[in-house]
C-alpha cells in the first residue's frame, strides 16, 4: 500500500535498529506519547529490536483512556434524560462508568447514536428540533478543531437544541506533569505527530528546555518510530534537550493556524482531570462563556457528579509509564476487552488492549 509500505520496510527498520544499538552507550527510557504509537510498537515488536537497557514507556496519549470516570457518569446521566439524543464516536460507548456504559444505556432505551463527525450530530439536531441533541466532545488537540467548528456552526445557524459535553485534554501540560512527578522515569519523549500537525511545536520547546528532556515529534509507522527513537538516543548521548521533528511530511513547526484559530475562538484553557492520573492544571479545553448555550454540562446540571477511580485498576500507572500492563494482577483475567476494568483495556489505542491483543502469554 503506497505511503504505508515504505514506512514498514524491514530493511529500513533493521538499519535504524542497528544505528540505535551502535549509538546507545547506556540505559535510556523513552516514552511514546500516543496510543497509536504504542499499538505500532507492540504489534510490530519494535521494542524487541532495541538494545538491552533501552526501554520504551507507554504514555497518556489515548483520549478514550484518559477521559475520567466521572465524565462517563455525566454522559450516562444526560443520555438517560427524556427527550435527549446522545451522540458519540463509537469508541466511547464501551468505556465503563461507575456502574454502566453507553452501550448498556442504549440497550435500556436511551437514544444513544454513533456518529462519525460532530457535524453529523449537528445535522441530527437540525432534523429533531423538538429534542435536545448532545455530542460527547472527547479527545486531544486533534479533534478539537472539528468540535469547535460544530459549536460555532450551531450558533451561526441558530440551532439551539445542539450542545456538547466537552472533555478535551491537552498534551503539553500532561508531559510537564509527568516530568514533574517524583516517580518520573522518562528520559525523552516521542511526541505525537498528528497533535503537532494541528498545534505546532512551540509549546514543547520550554518543556524540553526546563526539564532537560529531548522531545522528537514522531509518526506512527515502524520506520517512523525507529527513526524517532534514534533521534532521541543521539540527543541523549550528546547531552542535548531539543525539540526535533521526525514527522516532517505532516507536522510543521507553526502547526495549522486556521485550526488553531477556530479552537481559540470557541474554547478556553481549563483545568482537567485525567483518568488514573488526577487533576492537571491548564490541561483541558472548555467552551468560552459566549458559547455557554451549547455547554451540555451546564445545561443538564451534571457538573457536580464526581466519582472515585477503582483501586484495582492500575491504568493510571500505565499511562504515566510507571508500570506495564502485564504488571497488573487483573490483566487478562478479571480485566479483558470483554470485561474491562479500565479504559486502557477498552480503547483500540489503549496500552492494555495492545498487550492483550499481541502479547498474551501463549499467543
Amino acid at each position: 500500500m503506497r505511503y504505508v509500505d515504505e514506512y514498514r520496510d524491514a530493511d529500513v527498520c533493521r538499519r535504524y535498529a542497528a544505528a540505535i544499538t551502535a549509538r546507545a552507550t547506556r540505559a535510556w527510557r523513552i516514552m511514546e506519547v500516543c496510543g497509536g504509537q504504542t499499538h505500532s510498537i507492540v504489534r510490530f515488536g519494535i521494542d524487541a529490536l532495541l538494545p538491552p537497557g533501552l526501554e520504551l514507556l507507554h504514555g497518556p496519549g489515548c483520549p478514550v483512556c484518559v477521559t475520567p470516570l466521572e465524565m462517563i457518569d455525566r454522559a450516562l446521566a444526560i443520555a438517560a434524560k427524556p427527550g435527549v439524543i446522545f451522540c458519540s464516536f463509537g469508541d466511547m460507548l464501551r468505556v465503563p462508568g461507575t456502574r454502566s456504559d453507553l452501550f448498556c444505556a442504549k440497550s435500556e432505551g436511551a437514544d444513544v447514536r454513533i456518529v462519525y463527525s460532530p457535524l453529523d450530530a449537528l445535522e441530527i439536531a437540525r432534523q429533531n428540533q423538538g429534542r435536545e441533541v448532545v455530542f460527547f466532545g472527547v479527545g486531544f488537540e486533534t479533534t478539537a478543531p472539528a468540535n469547535a467548528m460544530a459549536v460555532r456552526e450551531a450558533r451561526r445557524r441558530g440551532i439551539c437544541n445542539f450542545s456538547m459535553l466537552v472533555s478535551h485534554v491537552l498534551v503539553p501540560p500532561a508531559l510537564s506533569a509527568i516530568l514533574s512527578s517524583p516517580r518520573c522515569r522518562v528520559d525523552a519523549f516521542l511526541a505525537a505527530g498528528h497533535v503537532c500537525t494541528v498545534m505546532g511545536m512551540d509549546e514543547y520547546r520550554p518543556i524540553a528546555a526546563r526539564h532537560r528532556t529531548p522531545i522528537v515529534v514522531t509518526g506512527f509507522e515502524p520506520a517512523d518510530l525507529l527513526q524517532g527513537i534514534h533521534m532521541c538516543v543521539v540527543q541523549l548521548e550528546e547531552g542535548r534537550a531539543e525539540v526535533e521533528n521526525q514527522y516532517a511530511r505532516s507536522a510543521r513547526p507553526e502547526g495549522n493556524r486556521e485550526a488553531m484559530r477556530v479552537v481559540a475562538e470557541v474554547f478556553r484553557v481549563v483545568p482537567r482531570k485525567w483518568r488514573g492520573i488526577g487533576d492537571i492544571p491548564e490541561s483541558g479545553l472548555g467552551l468560552r462563556p459566549e458559547y455557554a448555550q451549547h455547554d451540555a454540562e451546564a445545561l443538564f446540571n451534571v457538573g457536580t457528579i464526581s466519582t472515585e477511580e477503582p483501586s484495582v485498576c492500575i491504568s493510571g500507572l500505565v499511562l504515566q509509564g510507571i508500570e506495564k500492563p502485564s504488571a497488573c494482577p487483573a490483566f487478562g483475567t478479571r480485566c479483558t476487552p470483554e470485561t474491562p476494568l479500565g479504559a486502557t483495556m477498552v480503547s483500540s489505542e489503549g496500552a492494555c488492549a495492545a498487550y492483550y491483543r499481541y502479547r498474551r502469554t501463549g499467543s
